[in-house]
């Protein structure tokens, strides 16, 4: 939970310098009248707390909660899925979490910014994406499975290619029979969008990167404490 929460702290500068902008940028947009929308009604939050505390709130709650989890995770992993390491094997759950968790149903149904998507269609939205999260999320955990079995009559790279194109096959197969939306409104800024899903991206990416790194180095020194020890000790006994 500390490396999820130092995490947070990286994704939320990343947060603040790359997604705030575009997210004024579509506010603007909407408070334009261009969705015919804006009843000019009293928020409830300002723009400015909500960029601020919230925001801040928001993403390190988030990353000590996925700190929580991903150590679960970790602890069923290792020794499991190959002769790795705690460090390593830290690398590969964060790896696995934004490929499986979030790069896979961004790829089908990427984040929008305000003014972007049809208020009629958001429940079905929400659930068809974390019907993704879902999916994806337990084809991978079938893939490592799968992959185990494979690798001890194919060997490592063979099954490792196996299971890497049965997991792109079965995610494009979703894509296509899944229902796809298309609610960007007319005249609404291609590059503000483009800008906000690269946001996104980066602030996911900033996330589980810091997180594998700073995870594995303290499962690293939590789980094989007598490593940094061993020379000194070493230095302790006299030669006979």
């Amino acid at each position: 939970m500390l490396a999820g929460l130092i995490a947070g702290v990286f994704a939320l500068a990343v947060a603040y310098f790359l997604g705030e902008g575009p997210v004024d940028a579509a506010i603007a947009f909407e408070e334009a009248g261009a969705h015919g929308h804006h009843d000019g009604g009293e928020e409830l939050v300002s723009r400015a707390v909500q960029s601020t505390a919230g925001l801040a709130t928001g993403v390190l709650v988030y990353g000590v909660a996925v700190g929580g989890i991903a150590a679960l995770v970790l602890c069923a992993a290792l020794g499991r899925i190959g002769g790795f390491g705690p460090r390593a094997t830290a690398l590969l759950v964060a790896g696995g979490a934004l490929v499986s968790g979030y790069l896979v149903p961004y790829l089908k149904y990427p984040p929008n910014p305000p003014a972007v998507g049809d208020p009629d269609t958001i429940g079905q939205r929400t659930a068809l994406y974390f019907l993704m999260v879902l999916a994806s999320v337990l084809l991978t955990v079938a893939a490592v499975i799968v992959g185990r079995r494979l690798a001890v009559r194919w060997g490592n790279w063979n099954a490792t290619v196996a299971v890497v194109a049965g997991f792109v096959l079965v995610t494009a197969v979703g894509y296509a029979f899944l229902p796809s939306f298309d609610e960007v409104p007319k005249g609404f800024p291609a590059a503000v969008l483009w800008e906000f899903r690269l946001a996104t991206l980066a602030v996911q990416t900033a996330l589980w990167a810091v997180f594998g790194l700073v995870f594995g180095h303290l499962a690293e020194r939590l789980l094989t404490p007598g490593r940094a020890s061993r020379p000194a000790r070493a230095e302790a006994v006299p030669a006979h």
